[in-house]
């Protein structure tokens, strides 16, 4: 009867007959079924008889004992596999947990085999032997997926509920397990994974205290949650505690939803509990903000010796700690290595350690961002090498990378003149990849075809982010190596393998070279380019024309070539426009921009229109596929701005008016963490506000917390009713807030807080960030000098008025001594704030002997940012070495205005702090010659993002 082909038609018949004459039958009919239905063999059952069989093996499942069920271990055809999923889910109900289990991890097998082609299975068998094995990271818990494994998804593990890969399907997997489950059960909670940071407020809330405990901690610090549930958390774990002592161990519970607990109470906590569980401070310390990490570390300086908490701080504390603090404490080597210090921290210690003749360099690690070019030039050749190395186990902390190459250069040149025309193997074998990125172009040039498969080698592997992105160094290695690989042939000859072999380099071939490949490796090389971190942008034009000619117009792309060629197309606006709006080009472009560093205007705003398909006019003909519904009668849904996220930007203001009370509600929070909304969605936004919660003095904290940057849109009279709390303010400092407003939100705060400016401490004024702007002058002279001194290497980002930043830059002095005496770590450390506060300079001018009397060696230790603010006659003031000084990304951001004013002795200087090689040659001859970025004074002008921030204010005290 095993192979009896006429089992499914018996099995109809008997569907006809009375239930008196086929109940034996039937209960000897269903084991027999599911016997057939869960063999190896490979029997060729169709799919209506699979259907058939499987009805009459349903009894043997409703009534198994409460033991593993036996499976099949595959299901040949997909369709077969959809009716076990779906007679699975019948039979949930009467299942154990272990059979649940088991059938989740076995649905999990058979989605993998038969979507993805990967087996989840370690042991090789007949059936997957020629499967692979799914990766770690496979995201198989896709919409058919989730309705496949019904119920059975509360049986996954969290890592198969995070492999989701859109929120929207971990709500619907919530819903599922809510629905089905006892879900405040720790056993599911834990399942829930990170899903369980979408449960409402009101669901968190329901959830006993000893159990959140439990899944917070499994959580751990890597979740975010929105305000509200945050407050619910806080609430729900600390009580209603305010600004009370509070246990250390309390605190650390919480994981990621520390960022909810207020500032002031971070100040009262246990000591000796949160020093005594670092790995647990150190997880909570990630999440803080600045303001937090200010607190607490007043708190514990309070209770406990600062010798103490220089020792068992973790890098977010120990960052906040004072420079005076660490001259007290700080005595040796060995109490600073291994530890995570800021850079102002860097540079205060690696001086101290400097004069007192105790550097090691690989045993520095971060504070390696401290050495300044001045100590490397007075290195040895012992000292030397350690550098070099220390550079290449730790490159993330070098800041100085050129001036150890040019020394490491010199010292090899000193022994033999033309030491990189003669260069042996061994000898380049010796040099680290990361000096050899910095060799001059003339020099890598020079280097000889002998040493070709040893610089090959090299260059395959090096880390590009240790140069500039303009040096010309970079050009010139990827000419060098194209040379190597081509050994006297032409583009043409060049193979896969050779390209492939060029590693990182291949970026910065030009499209024009590429051109002369072979078709195929010229595809193969395209293909490879689509993974560049960087392409240089005078080559990405005609990069984009290359592709375009040699795959075809991208509107007959499929979605495989779009996802592997889509980085080199994203690359132009044009090219972004005119994408097509395919029903499978939205899902691409969210996966390529996942993938992206930099993402433009352009592409954000194609994929709002992608998730905004136009509406189809009233009687219209036309038919679209609108299976989402993104905008409904009442406006924007809550579905699609969750979608949208920060591109909810591009709403105009009439949508946003159209959006209903409701949606506004649940999405207040999406649209409070935008930014850069226009004046009349600003005005539209606001208005909800008191269309949905009320008038200004009436919204309470929580929902000011919510609404975020939207409070610009409230009038002045009505920012000062609005309930700002001090922990709210860093997170909307960068809202783009005016003088009067700034004003507004401070006498809001102060009123609330019963806050005077002399009682600020450190930890306030670290909270307070761009609204200390908003400080009146007499109140700013009263502020706590110690205080502010404190405060100023965690504050950035601030501007203010030229009335608020003449003040602010009275009370630097005052704080930090005459300009003439600053040092390294002063400079870097006020170039978090000095420059901010000063760049309303502009029109100030300076005094040329305040800018003479600052070192050069300092120019290296300010904030790229705050060049393009600097006048053109200001910065033609400064000296050819003060210029020089500046370092390549510093010197990167001069404008053209500014270049503009420079004498020639100047703009060659500038030319050698972007390029850093004094023997370099004609920068004409370059370009043409290897491709190189032009580095002539136009050149390194034009590459400007105009900001804000430093060297004004340092050079306009």
């Amino acid at each position: 009867m095993w192979n009896c082909t006429n089992l499914p038609t018996m099995i109809k018949q008997m569907r006809n007959s009375s239930e008196e004459t086929s109940c034996y039958m039937r209960a000897f009919l269903a084991p027999l079924c599911w016997a057939i239905l869960t063999s190896d063999s490979k029997s060729n059952v169709s799919s209506d008889d699979y259907e058939v069989l499987l009805s009459a093996a349903k009894p043997t499942l409703l009534n198994t004992p409460l033991k593993r069920i036996k499976l099949p271990r595959r299901v040949e055809r997909v369709e077969n596999m959809k009716k076990m999923m779906r007679m699975m889910c019948e039979v949930y109900d009467s299942m154990s947990e272990e059979q649940r289990t088991q059938v989740g991890r076995w649905g999990k097998e058979q989605i993998t085999q038969k979507y993805f082609n990967c087996t989840q299975r370690l042991s090789s068998n007949s059936s997957s032997m020629s499967m692979e094995s799914c990766k770690p990271s496979l995201k198989w818990l896709n919409l058919e997926a989730l309705f496949l494994m019904g119920p059975y998804v509360g049986h996954l593990s969290p890592d198969d509920v995070d492999s989701s890969p859109e929120g929207k399907l971990k709500k619907q997997l919530l819903r599922s397990v809510t629905s089905t489950h006892n879900w405040t059960d720790s056993q599911v909670l834990h399942k829930m994974g990170s899903a369980v940071a979408l449960l409402s407020p009101e669901q968190l809330s329901k959830i006993p205290r000893d159990k959140l405990k439990g899944v917070l901690k499994n959580l751990g610090p890597e979740i975010t949650w929105k305000k509200e549930q945050l407050r619910t958390l806080i609430k729900k774990q600390l009580g209603d505690k305010k600004c009370e002592e509070v246990l250390g161990k309390e605190l650390i519970v919480l994981q990621s939803a520390i960022e909810g607990v207020p500032s002031c109470m971070l100040k009262h906590v246990n000591a000796r509990e949160v020093l005594d569980d670092p790995e647990g401070l150190k997880k909570v310390t990630q999440r803080m903000k600045k303001g937090q990490l200010k607190a607490m570390l007043q708190g514990l300086q309070e209770k406990v010796e600062s010798s103490e908490l220089v020792l068992k701080l973790p890098g977010p504390l120990l960052n906040m700690v004072a420079l005076n603090v660490l001259d007290k404490e700080v005595m040796s080597l060995e109490q600073a290595e291994n530890k995570t210090w800021s850079r102002p921290q860097a540079a205060f210690l690696v001086k101290k350690l400097h004069d007192g003749k105790q550097l090691h360099f690989r045993k520095l690690h971060s504070l390696l961002q401290g050495v300044t070019c001045k100590m490397i030039g007075m290195l040895a050749d012992r000292g030397l090498q350690d550098m070099s190395q220390a550079m290449e186990e730790t490159p993330q902390w070098i800041s100085k990378a050129r001036c150890l190459a040019l020394k490491y250069f010199a010292t090899l040149e000193a022994e033999r003149p033309d030491y990189f025309k003669t260069i042996t193997e061994e000898e380049l074998d010796d040099i680290p990849s990361s000096l050899i990125l910095q060799l001059p172009p003339p020099k890598v040039k020079s280097l000889p075809d002998a040493v070709c498969v040893v610089f090959i080698n090299k260059m395959n592997t090096a880390n590009l982010s240790l140069i500039p992105l303009r040096c010309p160094s970079r050009p010139a290695l990827a000419q060098r190596a194209l040379l190597c690989l081509l050994n006297g042939g032409n583009l043409f000859s060049l193979t896969e393998e050779d390209v492939s072999r060029m590693g990182p380099l291949l970026c910065e071939l030009q499209p024009s070279q590429l051109w002369l490949m072979a078709p195929d490796v010229l595809s193969y090389s395209l293909q490879a380019m689509a993974s560049c971190q960087h392409i240089p942008y005078r080559h990405r034009a005609e990069l984009v024309e290359l592709v375009k000619k040699t795959f075809g117009d991208p509107s007959d792309w499929s979605a495989d070539t779009m996802e592997s060629l889509g980085p080199l197309l994203l690359l132009d606006d044009d090219s972004v426009h005119a994408l097509s709006n395919k029903p499978w080009m939205k899902a691409v472009i969210y996966f390529l921009k996942s993938h992206l560093i930099h993402i433009s205007d352009a592409l954000k705003k194609k994929l709002f229109d992608l998730s905004i398909p136009p509406s189809t006019p009233p009687n219209s003909n036309n038919e679209t596929d609108n299976s989402t519904n993104t905008v409904s009668d009442n406006g924007p849904t809550v579905e699609v701005i969750e979608e949208l996220g920060m591109l909810n930007v591009y709403w105009t203001a009439t949508q946003l008016d159209e959006m209903s009370a409701d949606t506004f509600r649940e999405t207040v929070e999406i649209f409070g963490a935008i930014s850069d909304f226009k004046e009349d969605q600003l005005i539209v936004l606001s208005q909800k506000i008191t269309e949905v919660f009320g008038p200004a003095s009436q919204v309470n904290e929580s929902v000011v917390m919510q609404m975020g940057c939207i409070a610009q849109g409230f009038s002045n009279s009505d920012l000062e009713k609005l309930a700002f709390s001090l922990d709210t303010l860093e997170e909307i400092a960068n809202c783009g807030w005016n003088e009067s407003q700034m004003e507004c939100v401070w006498k809001s705060v102060a009123r609330r807080n019963n806050l005077t400016a002399q009682q600020l401490g450190a930890a306030e004024m670290v909270a307070l960030d761009q609204f200390l702007c908003g400080l009146s002058s007499s109140e700013l002279s009263q502020l706590n000098i110690d205080a502010f001194r404190d405060a100023m290497g965690s504050i950035n980002g601030i501007q203010c008025s030229f009335k608020v930043a003449q003040q602010l830059k009275n009370l630097s002095v005052s704080a930090f001594g005459d300009p003439s005496t600053w040092t390294e770590a002063t400079v870097s450390t006020l170039g978090n704030v000095v420059g901010e506060i000063c760049s309303v300079f502009r029109e100030a001018g300076l005094d040329a002997s305040e800018l003479a009397s600052l070192d050069a060696s300092l120019f290296s230790f300010l904030s790229v940012t705050s060049i393009p603010l600097i006048l053109p006659n200001t910065l033609a003031a400064l000296s050819v070495a003060q210029l020089e000084a500046l370092g390549p990304d510093n010197a990167a951001m001069v404008t053209s205005e500014q270049g503009a004013a420079l004498r020639d002795e100047q703009l060659a200087a500038l030319e050698r702090a972007v390029t850093r090689a004094g023997d370099a040659a004609p920068v004409q001859n370059l370009s043409e010659d290897s491709g190189a970025p032009s580095v002539s004074v136009e050149g390194i002008l034009a590459y400007v993002k105009p900001l804000l921030f430093l060297l004004t204010g340092l050079l306009l005290l």
